[in-house]
């Protein structure tokens, strides 16, 4: 059911409100046809019962041999008129409350002598009143077109010379009809509904839109512009609150970019001024231990700064095809003797630095060849993002250590050895780098033996975006 509904804010809200108005229309078409269905049958009823009142006048002011002729004139397809000496309802309950009574009453000029008895009942089969019961039900068909359900009244009113005037008619429920004019007209409010509220959302969610695309890239490191205030006040704060960060966190940056850099060059005048001085050392012995120490200093230090400035740097946003990205990083890794093997899904584009990238993927491949004499990379994507899974053949990592690694100067290799064990940065600087490009990487040990690093980077729409 989930995956039915739109993803988007303006998709469900507009399918809320339409919702909302079908129901809405749906229930008032239903209340004004059932409300037509009502009146058209209590009209029928109150128009029987004023032919039987007027019946009754006519046969008590006329002489008696005219009766014959006043109830054949009277009758009808629809309504039946007799006399007898016993009435035809034996009952004084009155199914519809007493309205038909009254309404006969009120043309009675002396109702007081007159008693009314009246009997409703539903039928489901056409006879019940002879020929005239079958001739109704057809007459009604052929004018109205429709299968109806009928209610038949009986009527039993009391003449001064103590006869009985017996009436039976039957009128018929309409059922409920939907005129063409109300489905058009609910349609054409349902398409103007839509319209109004499609177009109104738009201007809520396209600023929406617009600033989570913003502040993904502003994720990644990318260098967005300020976003206009638009859309209403609530949007203006929030469009203006994220102005405000952006700027504080270029500002931050900047300040961070400086103050690298100059700690750098400090650093390295210090360290320049020890080797020179310990180059003066006689005692060979001392004198290259003093070098190596520098050196490791030397080393230790570039990579710190080297690790602070992560994603720190101007460089541009670029979309590339990953495949074609990943084949020359593996030949300038076989070119200095590296063994890796590469296996790439073609015209697959992800958005990235391409130097910064490039550097935490070979920080990746030069670990599986160091420790494990391999890299076996395999790339492949899925609907998001693509997968680069890197496979060395070496011993793997302790269960304990596999997420510590990417600590700053964690090393599993324990020996001080920087040829060897390296500064403990790599994995730092990498997931540091793929992170800032809203990836992930994360290390496993297979069964079969080794480590693998399974890394993920989000994938590049056809507009060049996330």
């Amino acid at each position: 059911m989930r995956r039915m509904l739109p993803r988007t804010l303006r998709g469900q809200l507009v399918l809320v409100i339409l919702l909302t108005f079908v129901v809405i229309q749906g229930i008032s078409l239903w209340l004004f046809a059932d409300e037509r269905r009502l009146a058209v049958r209590a009209a029928l009823g109150l128009e029987a019962a004023g032919r039987a009142a007027n019946v009754v006048r006519l046969l008590e002011a006329a002489p008696a041999r005219l009766g014959p002729d006043i109830l054949r004139a009277a009758d009808s397809p629809l309504v039946r008129f007799s006399l007898a000496t016993e009435p035809s309802v034996d009952h004084l309950t009155h199914g519809d409350g007493g309205n038909i009574r009254d309404r006969i009453r009120s043309f009675l000029d002396d109702a007081d002598t007159h008693e009314v008895r009246v009997e409703l009942h539903r039928i489901t089969s056409p006879p019940g009143l002879g020929d005239a019961g079958q001739t109704m039900s057809r007459m009604h068909r052929q004018m109205m077109g429709l299968s109806l359900a009928s209610v038949e009244m009986r009527l039993s009113i009391s003449l001064k010379d103590g006869r009985w005037l017996n009436v039976s008619t039957r009128f018929h429920r309409p059922p409920i009809q939907w005129p063409w004019a109300s489905f058009f007209s609910f349609g054409l409010a349902t398409l103007i509904v839509a319209i109004v509220v499609w177009v109104a959302l738009s201007r809520l969610t396209g600023p929406l839109r617009k600033l989570a695309r913003v502040a993904e890239g502003l994720g990644r490191g990318e260098r967005v512009d300020p976003l206009p205030e638009q859309g209403p006040e609530e949007l203006r704060r929030l469009t203006n609150a994220f102005n405000d960060m952006q700027a504080r966190l270029s500002r931050f940056v900047s300040e961070r970019t400086r103050l690298l850099a100059a700690l750098g060059h400090d650093l390295r005048s210090p360290l320049t001024a020890m080797r020179v001085r310990a180059e003066m050392v006689e005692d060979d012995e001392t004198r290259e231990r003093l070098a190596a120490i520098i050196e490791e200093m030397q080393e230790m230090v570039e990579s710190t700064l080297s690790f602070a400035r992560g994603m720190v740097t101007a460089e541009e946003m670029q979309t590339v095809d990953l495949a074609v990205f990943l084949k020359e990083l593996a030949d300038d890794l076989a070119a200095v003797g590296g063994e890796i093997t590469l296996e790439a899904e073609s015209g697959i584009h992800v958005r990235i630095k391409p130097v910064a990238m490039r550097r935490a993927l070979r920080n990746v491949f030069e670990n599986a060849i160091r420790y494990g004499q391999i890299a076996r990379v395999r790339m492949c994507a899925d609907d998001r993002a693509a997968r680069i899974d890197v496979a060395d053949r070496g011993n793997g990592i302790p269960e304990a250590d596999l997420e510590r690694v990417f600590d700053p100067f964690v090393r599993v290799e324990k020996s001080r050895n920087l040829e060897t064990g390296g500064t403990g940065l790599g994995l730092s600087i990498a997931r540091t780098v793929i992170q800032a490009h809203g990836g992930d990487i994360r290390l496993s040990n297979p069964k079969d033996g080794g480590l693998l690093a399974e890394i993920s980077i989000p994938l590049t729409k056809a507009d060049g975006r996330l």
